[in-house]
């Protein structure tokens, strides 16, 4: 068995599609980024290669390559978990965000991620915190989010 742990965080600017877990949110704001800016799938991506002790997605999709120019992040997850190939226990992730308020998202964040990573959605658990008006976070300037993985089997990147 291997844990591990991501995180991803980005500015929140106008003129972009707030996109969570592969899920398109409706809202003024999204995520400034090279690519589609998914938090959520960005640090699943680090926490699948923390426990498998590869490498991390800036090294494996650098944003100084074009290829990777508004690339929606399900693909980017697809081809890491096809280069690991990840038995997953189960998957634990807390987006922080001010607004919007996520709780009817979640269900449909839920079943994408158990969708993409070929998991039953009871080992997908996904949260939505405040930041309580503090900060970056809590300002609605940004959006946080933090992953898990429990992994009971794996193939190691060379």
């Amino acid at each position: 068995m291997r844990i591990g742990f991501g995180n991803d965080i980005h500015r929140l600017v106008d003129n972009r599609p707030l996109i969570i877990g592969g899920i398109r949110v409706p809202f003024s704001k999204g995520e400034e980024a090279h690519s589609d800016g998914d938090v959520l799938l960005h640090a699943l991506i680090d926490a699948i290669l923390g426990a498998t002790a590869s490498s991390d997605i800036g090294t494996l999709f650098p944003d100084k390559d074009n290829k990777y120019k508004d690339i929606e992040s399900s693909i980017l997850l697809r081809e890491v978990l096809k280069l690991t190939n990840p038995k997953f226990e189960n998957i634990d992730s807390v987006i922080t965000l001010e607004k919007p308020k996520l709780q009817e998202y979640i269900p449909r964040i839920r079943e994408n991620i158990a969708n993409l990573c070929n998991i039953d959605i009871s080992q997908v658990s996904v949260k939505a915190k405040s930041n309580e008006g503090l900060d970056s976070l809590g300002e609605n300037s940004a959006i946080k989010a933090e992953v898990v993985v429990l992994l009971n089997s794996f193939t190691l990147l060379k």
